[in-house]
């Protein structure tokens, strides 16, 4: 063994070389057996979150608002697109679609082999493509967890609302039941698609609770369901229902009167970012709310077709804002 054994942890041979850790700088370095030689090995780049999900070239939904929301919380990101379009469908043209599933498979895959998932926080999943890439998806994740079991999985499964009714194909309902609900440790559905997933009527604040509670099992620990109960709305109020398998708390806040595709991708990404900052679950959703009610109201003023992001203020931490109204 060389003299350098006094400063480096020997980690395995290799073709007479071995990997080696610092003890001083805990930096892994290659080194060559009978000599003083050592080549550094680089350390990956930190990622907080891995975020599966749709991409445009133009608007605001998918990972092209997560990620400048989740960066303007200090979060770095790993986007990995499940389908890229010109825009979104409801436009009168509309070039893309979902990424082969070769392509998709690979990005995951190659994140392990750059060993990318020794740094991450989080996993946020939201629309994806067709049901092939939900049982690939589900694939990655089991092994994943296996490996890195304190990773969080926030899904947000993107089916459809009450507006435009189903906007993936209807076999995604069971994609999501069969594959990728028992892997999420909060799950962020609207209220179209937590009828869908529970296969329960959501129409009152009671019948949402027990919808979502239905779903609260294994790793799952909260519900989040948005646009929530909608005929006992207050005036121009709405609702957002949290259940967690210990209580549920409804939160109130403002409606505004503009119906831009991404604000549940945004909330979503809000969400995922103050949880990792460590705020309390109902406090990050009333957080994530304001932050999208301030886009909306900036979407209205400036008449935009696409939802717009205000120039600051996604930094503010949750405990600075005042509570939104809330009934237990």
């Amino acid at each position: 063994m060389p003299d350098v054994a006094k400063l480096f942890e020997v980690d395995c041979y290799l073709a007479g070389c071995f990997f080696a850790k610092s003890s001083v700088s805990g930096e892994e370095v290659l080194m060559t057996a009978g000599n003083d030689c050592a080549v550094s090995i680089k350390q990956p780049l930190p990622i907080d979150v891995i975020s599966i999900q749709s991409q445009v070239v133009y608007g605001c939904v998918g990972n092209s608002i997560a990620v400048p929301v989740l960066h303007a919380s200090g979060f770095s990101v790993g986007a990995i697109p499940t389908v890229l379009l010109s825009n979104t469908p409801h436009y009168a043209t509309c070039h893309g679609g979902a990424l082969p599933i070769s392509w998709f498979a690979g990005y995951l895959k190659d994140l392990e082999a750059r060993e990318v998932l020794r740094s991450v926080k989080t996993v946020l999943v939201g629309y994806l493509g067709n049901t092939t890439q939900a049982a690939v998806l589900a694939r990655w994740l089991g092994t994943v967890l296996e490996k890195y079991p304190d990773i969080r999985v926030q899904l947000d499964p993107v089916l459809g609302d009450d507006d435009c009714g189903m906007y993936v194909e209807p076999a995604m309902v069971s994609a999501f039941q069969t594959h990728l609900l028992r892997f999420a440790h909060g799950i962020t559905p609207n209220a179209f698609e937590l009828a869908r997933l529970s296969g329960r009527c959501v129409e009152t604040v009671e019948q949402v609770i027990d919808a979502a509670r239905c779903l609260l099992t294994g790793r799952t620990q909260w519900i989040v369901v948005t646009s929530a109960a909608q005929h006992e709305w207050p005036g121009e109020r709405m609702y957002v229902v949290v259940v967690t398998k210990k209580y549920a708390q409804v939160i109130e806040h403002e409606r505004v009167n503009v119906s831009p595709k991404g604000t549940g991708d945004f909330f979503s990404a809000a969400l995922a970012a103050s949880l990792l900052k460590g705020v309390e679950l109902t406090k990050a959703v009333e957080y994530a709310s304001r932050q999208v009610i301030a886009s909306l109201a900036l979407t209205l003023q400036s008449n935009s077709a696409e939802l717009r992001l205000p120039a600051a203020g996604f930094s503010l931490s949750a405990k600075e804002l005042p509570s939104c109204p809330s009934i237990v």
